[in-house]
């Protein structure tokens, strides 16, 4: 019996390649999806109308399916062609832009640094003026992220990060630890009944961190954690003020928005300018986090990164004396 025959409407099998596509290719083929037109997309790239369509061509040879459908005065993607549109504009946005960035900054000393965005915000940042106006001919560079960023293989120099003391990387420096202090604005406080034994803070809204519970370890910095260790398991406050991010409770707080059982490390300087005023200063909680300097292993040497990183424990040596923190030997040495 023979096999039936394909109609003749089906196109055919394309064999399927696997080698890379020319960068050149992606170019000719995101100037012509953006114009739907050949000589368009010839002009931009000063090329050739001829040479865009042999690129357009090869390409659809690669990929193995028409990327573009061919009107008299026309062009238009097909729904492949717009699929590879979609993916590839933003990779190749990226690789313009890392090779901008590159041209910018060939033969300039930089320091390149990774940390959560609160503490980016509320200390690293408001520092650096010094270390800028003290060093005019480094560059520096901040990525705010909550994700961990490998050192061994990332464009990154350095990292700050808290974590539980023997869960930290390899050759990291202490900076501090960490307690939580209640505080609040003045101007709340004033027009507020006083504030005298902890059961007092349920006359206040209280602000907290809404995913503490989702986290290793933050559920011993929560209010709860607080109410417990003053035998009030019990208690409930006159409502609660969510949020996510240690920078959005401190500015809630700074509105009078509630009471914030706030990380003193971050709040030192708000505190010394009396933005905010500690309640109950007998009562801060302790935290089992401790804040690190991770220097990546390819960066160590660079004497920038080594500038960079001796201005950074003499700010962590001023902020542990700013909260009072007493010092521990063991712990300030380095870890390796």
């Amino acid at each position: 019996m023979n096999s039936p025959l394909l109609p003749p409407s089906a196109p055919p099998i394309a064999h399927l390649r696997t080698r890379p596509v020319a960068v050149g290719h992606w170019r000719a083929f995101l100037a012509v999806a953006r114009h739907l037109n050949f000589r368009a997309a010839a002009e931009e790239l000063a090329l050739t109308q001829s040479a865009v369509s042999r690129q357009i061509q090869a390409l659809e040879d690669e990929v193995g399916v028409p990327l573009f459908l061919r009107h008299t005065r026309a062009v238009e993607l097909t729904s492949a062609g717009g699929q590879l549109q979609r993916a590839v504009a933003p990779a190749l946005e990226r690789m313009d832009a890392a090779v901008r960035l590159v041209r910018q900054t060939a033969g300039r000393k930089s320091v390149a640094i990774t940390t959560w965005a609160s503490f980016a915000s509320m200390w690293l940042i408001p520092r650096m003026e010094e270390f800028q106006r003290d060093n005019p001919d480094i560059d520096i560079r901040i990525d705010a992220t909550d994700t961990i960023v490998d050192l061994e293989t990332a464009d990154v120099d350095l990292a700050l990060r808290s974590s539980v003391p023997g869960t930290q990387a390899a050759g990291a420096q202490r900076l501090f630890g960490e307690q939580l202090a209640v505080v609040a604005s003045p101007w709340l406080l004033n027009s507020m009944p006083p504030i005298r034994t902890p059961a007092d803070v349920a006359q206040f809204t209280l602000i907290e961190a809404g995913d503490a519970h989702r986290m290793p370890y933050f559920e011993w910095i929560t209010w709860r954690r607080w109410f417990e260790l003053h035998g009030l398991g019990r208690l409930q406050p006159k409502r609660w003020l969510y949020f996510n991010y240690a920078q959005q409770i401190v500015q809630a707080a700074l509105a009078g928005q509630g009471l914030a059982l706030a990380r003193m490390p971050l709040i030192a300087e708000s505190l010394a300018s009396g933005d905010l005023q500690e309640v109950l200063p007998g009562h801060r909680l302790d935290s089992p986090l401790v804040y690190w300097l991770v220097v990546g292993p390819r960066s160590g040497q660079r004497p920038e990164i080594q500038a960079f990183s001796a201005w950074l424990l003499l700010q962590a040596e001023a902020t542990r004396q700013a909260v009072g923190e007493v010092p521990d030997t063991d712990l300030n040495d380095d870890i390796s």
